[in-house]
């Protein structure tokens, strides 16, 4: 092991003390704490979510599923170089995408469903369209970027023509699709950049990154980021936005999972499982937002209630770990996969 450079443990020193001093000069401020203030709320509906469909196909780990503005088709990518669209009401494939590379970590489907998005370790993006069939038969390639220096870990589309990215090389960027171009580098992140949320009116957009930090960028002004939170102790690997756009929860592999208030600028809610035994590697929150949703290494689902901190239970179901959680923008349901090569969907 190397020597540590002793300028470098000194910064990195200033900078936890600068941000332990920071979180205390925020709850200084606070008149309350939202355990207190919500001491009184009712407990939420029972809600014990179960499994709907178990959609099997692929032939490896399966790294990254997203669903459609309808809420009945999703997209998942998977190490055996395939993407499989499933209609989630009947439990079949209606598409297999073949893939150039078969290192896919992330996927994404339009709010149109006419398009989806699909990258990881080729240091690229593909538009394929699923309405167009190329010479093979399969979707056809409309769009190839390039120009990452390293893997692609997330993305969101805003419309058909506009797409957000984040990378590996610590940036994201915002794509113009009809030219291939792109519109907006947002620089901040000091890692690996590994997740990303829209907001409910997609102005505005979150990452998380293994640099430990939230940021929030808003589509409108791409001059700087707008906040920053800090709090995990270690890599922030999912972030999802709050249904009502003033609020984000995230899970990190730290094992905790958070909730964070954009009008206060700090954190409210921290979420722990009964036996922390391992990181969470995705998280979501229902339509209502009073349930946050975080899927973990140790192949279980834990899931709480979002206003009083409650743990409300465990699902198990998966036999490896689970690597991507996405929740319908119906709010009906929410689908997990996993590196045991399935996809499952769950009812809420």
């Amino acid at each position: 092991m190397p020597p540590k450079d002793p300028e470098l443990e000194k910064l990195k020193k200033e900078l936890q003390d600068a941000i332990a001093k920071m979180q205390e000069e925020q709850k200084s401020k606070a008149d309350t704490t939202m355990e207190s203030a919500l001491g009184d709320l009712a407990d939420p509906p029972r809600c014990k979510p179960h499994i709907k469909k178990m959609c099997k196909g692929h032939l490896n780990k399966v790294n990254c599923v997203h669903f459609s503005g309808d809420s009945r088709h999703l997209v998942s990518g998977s190490l055996d170089g395939k993407l499989i669209i499933w209609d989630i009401y009947s439990g079949n494939k209606t598409q297999i995408i073949p893939l150039r590379s078969a290192w896919v970590m992330s996927v994404a489907f339009s709010p149109s469903g006419n398009f989806v998005g699909s990258g990881g370790m080729d240091n690229q993006c593909t538009i394929h369209d699923i309405n167009n069939r190329d010479s093979s038969g399969a979707a056809k390639i409309t769009r190839e970027l390039l120009g990452y220096e390293g893997f692609l870990s997330s993305m969101r589309f805003l419309d058909d023509n506009n797409l957000i990215t984040g990378s590996g090389d610590m940036k994201v960027l915002h794509w113009d699709l009809t030219t291939g171009k792109k519109i907006t580098d947002y620089l901040g992140h000091s890692g690996d950049v590994a997740t990303m949320s829209l907001s409910p009116d997609s102005s505005v957009f979150v990452t998380g990154s293994v640099d430990r930090t939230i940021k929030v960028w808003d589509l409108r002004d791409s001059k700087s980021c707008q906040q920053t939170f800090w709090g995990h102790n270690s890599d922030v690997n999912s972030v999802c936005f709050h249904p009502s756009g003033f609020a984000i929860g995230s899970g990190s592999e730290d094992k905790t999972a958070r909730l964070w208030d954009m009008r206060s600028d700090q954190q409210v809610m921290e979420y722990k499982p009964p036996t922390a035994n391992s990181g969470f590697t995705c998280c979501g929150l229902s339509k209502s937002g009073r349930l946050i949703l975080c899927g973990s290494d140790d192949n279980t689902i834990h899931y709480w209630d979002t206003m009083k901190g409650t743990h409300l239970g465990t699902l198990q179901g998966h036999e490896n770990r689970i690597t991507s959680l996405a929740v319908s923008d119906s709010g009906l349901a929410f689908a997990t996969c996993s590196w045991d090569m399935s996809v499952r969907v769950w009812g809420l």
